[in-house]
């Protein structure tokens, strides 16, 4: 389920981040958010997963998600906890991906550069707002049509709760 308010201690990427690198080819035999998480970002670096466990946003630089277009990239995310994913870009599939997937993601150009690792920030879904250290990043809003499969935990959640 998606919060209307999202808040919490950022983990930050630079740019391109591949889908490659957020979950490896090998693990594609699982679909469960659990399984994937063990082995998300692990290309990083012994203990990775567990590392981005502590955080609960991610912020990232431009086309973000870019690469091969695995669905697994946004489950992994999710089950490591993640809440949110902020950055300047995204790669189109991913971030419809993500949106089935129930993974709130927001574009926000200027607050990669504003940002450091460990720092908090502040995400207002229903205002359009991010803030940082009383500073707030305006960002466009979520269609409602989206929130609300954001909101009911991924598409899948969505379509089941429709009446047809």
């Amino acid at each position: 389920m998606s919060e209307t308010l999202i808040s919490g201690r950022i983990y930050k990427f630079g740019d391109n981040v591949n889908s490659d690198i957020i979950i490896a080819g090998r693990y594609l035999i699982y679909i469960e958010p659990e399984d994937l998480a063990k082995h998300a970002f692990e290309m990083l670096g012994e203990g990775f997963p567990a590392k981005l466990r502590e955080y609960d946003i991610l912020v990232a630089g431009r086309n973000f998600g870019c690469g091969s277009a695995r669905e697994q990239a946004s489950t992994a995310i999710k089950g490591l906890g993640i809440k949110a994913v902020v950055a300047a870009s995204f790669a189109r599939t991913f971030y419809r991906n993500a949106i089935n997937d129930g993974l709130t993601i927001v574009e926000s150009p200027e607050l990669h550069a504003a940002v450091k690792e460990g720092e908090q920030i502040s995400i207002d879904l229903a205002q359009g707002r991010i803030t940082h250290l009383g500073k707030e990043y305006a960002f466009a809003q979520i269609p409602p049509s989206v929130r609300k499969i954001l909101e009911l935990g991924g598409l899948s959640n969505y379509l089941k709760a429709r009446e047809f």
